[in-house]
């Protein structure tokens, strides 16, 4: 248990960013893996089962602590993994205590809030793992590829000045600065995929028929946009990275190695909130010897 948490930690901190000053996308090599071969990837594979038994079983505790909320946000472009790293990250948590989300285009009622609301009535409770497919984030993302999305917000216009994408990230930091103090904690994860390795994906969806649902013509268009998506991630990044609301910077052209790395952060989150087991009073004590006194005698 303790090794699982000691290469938890490891991974974790290769790619936390918790000071955005100087930050690059470029510093991170998309196709890193720490010095792990491809030729291990069986052994990755065991470690990220261990991972995912490990997550299941700090999970129960937070559950049953009912004391702490975790939100685990996942930004990335098209075809970078977000499913499939949920998919296998959380395989083993029990439903009961987990909430997913994904974030689509905001409908008419979001518009008529502000720009926090629809991430706000999708927060977890106490005791539960919440996790967005996108977020609140699409908001200095995708709004500020597309300015005109920001128009139809309804903003009064001289709430839409120069600094608006300045104001927002403040925002967000005292938003998540806010959840941090409420006992919800925040961990962000920008799972960074290169363009080379976004082509073959999209050449594999187009090419086997049980993946074209996956696919669609937004995907190439936003596709042509590239830069001006890796210039807003590394700004959003760079300006919305603290302390108490980290973002792990994941190289994904490998998806094993993706899903490791997550896998630690999510086991090294759980591990720093000293989660235990309720304790019982000694009234509750004697109830539960009752209770077993009753059931051991009930021979029917």
């Amino acid at each position: 248990m303790k090794s699982i948490r000691k290469h938890a930690q490891r991974f974790a901190e290769a790619y936390r960013v918790t000071e955005g000053k100087g930050f690059r996308l470029r510093d991170v090599d998309p196709a890193d893996t720490l010095g792990i071969k491809s030729e291990d990837k069986l052994d990755a594979s065991q470690a990220l089962q261990q991972g995912v038994e490990e997550i299941s079983r700090l999970q129960e505790m937070l559950y049953a602590q009912d004391r702490w909320a975790v939100l685990l946000i996942f930004q990335a472009m098209d075809a970078a993994g977000k499913d499939g790293t949920i998919k296998h990250v959380l395989s083993g948590v029990n439903p009961q205590g987990c909430d997913v989300h994904s974030f689509k285009a905001p409908s008419s009622e979001d518009l008529d809030h502000d720009f926090l609301w629809r991430g706000t009535k999708h927060l977890p409770e106490r005791g539960r793992l919440g996790i967005f497919k996108r977020s609140y984030y699409e908001e200095t993302l995708v709004v500020r590829v597309y300015p005109d999305l920001l128009e139809k917000e309804k903003l009064p216009p001289k709430l839409v000045g120069k600094h608006v994408w300045k104001e927002r990230f403040e925002d967000i930091r005292h938003f998540e600065r806010y959840l941090d103090r409420n006992g919800v904690v925040v961990r962000k994860f920008f799972l960074h995929l290169s363009k080379k390795e976004q082509r073959r994906r999209f050449l594999d969806r187009l090419e086997n028929s049980e993946k074209h649902w996956k696919f669609s013509a937004a995907d190439a268009r936003e596709r042509e946009r590239w830069d001006d998506y890796m210039e807003a991630y590394e700004d959003t990044i760079r300006h919305t990275a603290t302390e108490e609301a980290p973002w792990f910077v994941v190289p994904a052209d490998n998806k094993w190695f993706t899903r490791l790395v997550v896998s630690s952060v999510v086991i090294d989150t759980l591990s720093s909130l000293h989660l235990k087991f309720p304790e019982v009073d000694s009234a509750r004590r004697k109830e539960l010897a009752a209770a077993r006194a009753s059931l051991a005698n009930d021979r029917r």
